[in-house]
C-alpha cells in the first residue's frame, strides 16, 4: 500500500501563548482534492504553511511519500505553493515568470522552455506566453500562477485562498477549472479557504478546521448532510437549531437538533411528518430560491427555503403557514 502523500502526526503550533494548530493528526492520500475549510484564525492557514515548510511545527511530524520533512525548508520539499496574490514578476513575461523557477533550478534552456509551454498549454493559456502579467485578467494570472507551480512537477500543490481575490462570476469559473485541471494532472491538491462553496464545489474531502483542530473530515456530501456538531453544521450551509420547550412542543424531545432550511416544506406534511405553525416574519427573494423567516407559535424562529418554480408562491410577511419536513431530516446536535 502506497504511503499518503500527506501525513501529519500530532502537530501542534504555538505563537507565544497562542496554540494556532492543537495536535492535528491527518492523512491525505496520493491524488486527492483536500480542502481545509475554516474561519479566520482557526489555524488552517498555519497548518498548510507548515506543509509547506514555510513554519515549523512546536511539535509533531510532518511526512510527504512517507519521508519526514519536518525541518527540511520549502525547497527540499516536493511541493509548491499557489498564494492569493499570485506574487508574479511584472517585469518578466508569462513564460519567464513560468520558466523562472526552472532557471534557479539551473534547468537547461530548451527543456525549461519545453516544460513552461507545456505547463501553460494545461492550463489553457497556449499563446500568451509573451504577454506581461499587467495585460492579463485575474483569472489568466491565475493560471499563470498554477502553470508556474506544474511546471515544478510537485507531488502536492498547496492553494492559500488562490481565489479570493476574484469576482464572484470569475471566482465560481476558476472553481470548475480548477477541479479539471487536477483531475488531468493527478497530483494532490490541498486548498485551504473560508469559503464553503469553494471547498464543496471542488473537493473530494474536506476538514472543517475550528481552533487549530479538526472538527469533521467527510465528503462534502456527508458533511452537509450529517455534520457532526452545531459548528460545523452552521458554517457549511445555513442550518436552523431547534431546542428546548420549542422542540419538546414540536418534537416532543428537548434536545438539540439541526434542520437545513431546504429540508423544510411549507403546508402540504406528509404522513409522520413533524409540523410547526406560525406566522412569516420576513422573506427574502434570492433569484433562483425565497427564504422564509417563520416566528413560531411554540416559540423560537425557523426558516424554510424553496426553489422559485413559476410564478411566485404568493406568501407574505404577516401570513399564518405550517411548516412540515420529514423526522429524519432533524438531527441531533452538539457544540
Amino acid at each position: 500500500m502506497n504511503a499518503p502523500a500527506i501525513e501529519l502526526r500530532g502537530l501542534r503550533k504555538t505563537f507565544g501563548e497562542v496554540e494556532a494548530v492543537a495536535g492535528v493528526d491527518l492523512e491525505i492520500p496520493d491524488g486527492e482534492f483536500f480542502s481545509l475549510l475554516g474561519p479566520s484564525g482557526s489555524g488552517k492557514t498555519t497548518l498548510l504553511r507548515m506543509i509547506a515548510g514555510f513554519e515549523l511545527p512546536t511539535s509533531g511530524q510532518v511526512l510527504l511519500s512517507g519521508t519526514e520533512v519536518t525541518t527540511l525548508p520549502p525547497y527540499d520539499r516536493d511541493v509548491n505553493t499557489v498564494f492569493q496574490d499570485y506574487a508574479l514578476f511584472p517585469h518578466l513575461t508569462v513564460l519567464g515568470n513560468v520558466e523562472y523557477g526552472l532557471k534557479v533550478k539551473k534547468v537547461g534552456k530548451a527543456e525549461r522552455r519545453e516544460r513552461a509551454l507545456a505547463a501553460l498549454t494545461s492550463v489553457r493559456l497556449d499563446g500568451f506566453g509573451d504577454r506581461r502579467p499587467g495585460q492579463l485578467s485575474g483569472g489568466q494570472r491565475q493560471r499563470v500562477a498554477l502553470a508556474r507551480a506544474l511546471v515544478n512537477r510537485p507531488k502536492v500543490l498547496l492553494l492559500d485562498e488562490p481565489l479570493g481575490a476574484l469576482d464572484r462570476a470569475l471566482r465560481l469559473e476558476m472553481q470548475v477549472e480548477l477541479k479539471q485541471l487536477q483531475r488531468d494532472v493527478g497530483i494532490t491538491f490541498v486548498l485551504v479557504t473560508h469559503d464553503q462553496d469553494e471547498a464543496l464545489t471542488m473537493s473530494d474531502r474536506v476538514a472543517v478546521v475550528r481552533a487549530g483542530r479538526l472538527e469533521q473530515i467527510a465528503s462534502p456530501a456527508e458533511l452537509y448532510e450529517r455534520p457532526v456538531n452545531d459548528f460545523v453544521a452552521g458554517f457549511v450551509g445555513m442550518t436552523n437549531l431547534l431546542s428546548g420547550e420549542p422542540a419538546t412542543t414540536i418534537l416532543g424531545a428537548p434536545d438539540t437538533v439541526s434542520i437545513r432550511p431546504e429540508k423544510i416544506r411549507i403546508g402540504s406534511p406528509a404522513p409522520g411528518d413533524a409540523t410547526a405553525d406560525g406566522t412569516v416574519l420576513e422573506t427574502i427573494y434570492l433569484g433562483a430560491s425565497t427564504r422564509y423567516v417563520v416566528d413560531l407559535d411554540a416559540g423560537g424562529q425557523l426558516v424554510a427555503q424553496r426553489q422559485n418554480e413559476g410564478d411566485p408562491a404568493g406568501i407574505s410577511r404577516g401570513d399564518r403557514v405550517q411548516l412540515s419536513w420529514n423526522r429524519t431530516h432533524a438531527l441531533s446536535s452538539t457544540s
